[in-house]
């Protein structure tokens, strides 16, 4: 028998999770105020700040798991708007999960709830959170965690392939390569460090840890810790354009003054999940180089 899924928000990772859960034979349903750009799986309108909405979404679809992808994750509108981010993430986490009545539970949280202060974070470090958006996931994440059946699923730099003519492309490897291909150039923090993970990766741990046995928290970085500007050129050498192209600047001089220093994670019980179940987690250089040659 199919198991349903009912994945709260259809931007870029919960339309993945959608294509890993329905690839593996599962009944994925997307859920958002505004429909999926592309035919990825079933979709259901959903204000998710809306207890009797959340309510109804969760009776109609009969999920048997649900997946919360909820925004909003543009860290510089939750900078401008820190009221309203706090209220949004916590809401739909108040309200989801009570819909739920149980039913297994992922969270896909943050790298931002740590203060960006080390290159080391695993699931045992104290939250710290540096900014708004931080701050509001970190009340979604006590709201799950404290469900009977939940996991906090905090993820780094997620990064893969948007259409280039998006409004706004939400990762930067999809920025960068897109304005490289065209000409153009990039700037890139020489001082801001992540450890970036694959989009595809993101969803077929999400995938596993929907399964039981999982820990109630569990962090997914990549296996590089790299520089915004390492990161670029590396995307420029796949490209095979001149590292030139790529300016290096410092973190306070532009739109990512609002992240850590450090949006870096570690995790003390990573391998045994993918062990588990058979999974690997690619690091830059082989990411890079699969997401160049299945280019659009």
């Amino acid at each position: 028998m199919s198991t349903t899924t009912l994945i709260v928000g259809s931007g870029f990772v919960g339309r993945a999770v959608a294509a890993r859960l329905a690839a593996g034979g599962g009944t994925p349903v997307l859920a958002s105020r505004t429909p999926p750009p592309r035919d990825t799986a079933p979709w259901v309108r959903l204000d998710a700040t809306d207890a009797a909405a959340c309510a109804r979404a969760v009776d109609e679809v009969r999920p048997d798991r649900l997946v919360l992808v909820h925004g909003p994750s543009d860290v510089t509108w939750c900078e401008a708007d820190p009221g309203r981010a706090l209220a949004l993430h916590s809401a739909a986490a108040r309200h989801l999960t009570a819909a739920a009545r149980g039913r297994r539970t992922v969270l896909i949280s943050t790298d931002n709830v740590f203060d960006g202060s080390r290159p080391d974070n695993d699931e045992t470090t104290p939250t710290a959170p540096a900014n708004a958006y931080g701050r509001a996931k970190l009340a979604a994440e006590r709201i799950v965690g404290a469900a009977p059946d939940a996991t906090v699923l905090r993820v780094s730099l997620v990064y893969g392939w948007e259409p280039a003519d998006c409004a706004k492309w939400l990762n930067f490897f999809a920025a960068c390569a897109h304005r490289l291909r065209a000409g153009e150039r990039v700037e890139a923090p020489r001082d801001q460090w992540t450890t970036p993970v694959a989009v595809e990766d993101v969803a077929a741990v999400t995938a596993a840890v929907l399964e039981p046995g999982a820990p109630g928290l569990l962090h997914l970085g990549g296996p590089d810790r790299v520089s915004r500007a390492e990161w670029a050129e590396a995307i420029a050498d796949g490209l095979g354009v001149p590292r030139s192209r790529v300016t290096r600047v410092p973190r306070a001089a532009g739109r990512y003054a609002s992240r850590p220093t450090h949006t870096c994670l570690t995790s003390t019980l990573l391998d045994e999940v993918l062990g588990r179940h058979g999974l690997r987690v690619r690091g830059v250089a082989e990411g890079v180089r699969d997401l160049l040659e299945a280019a659009p």
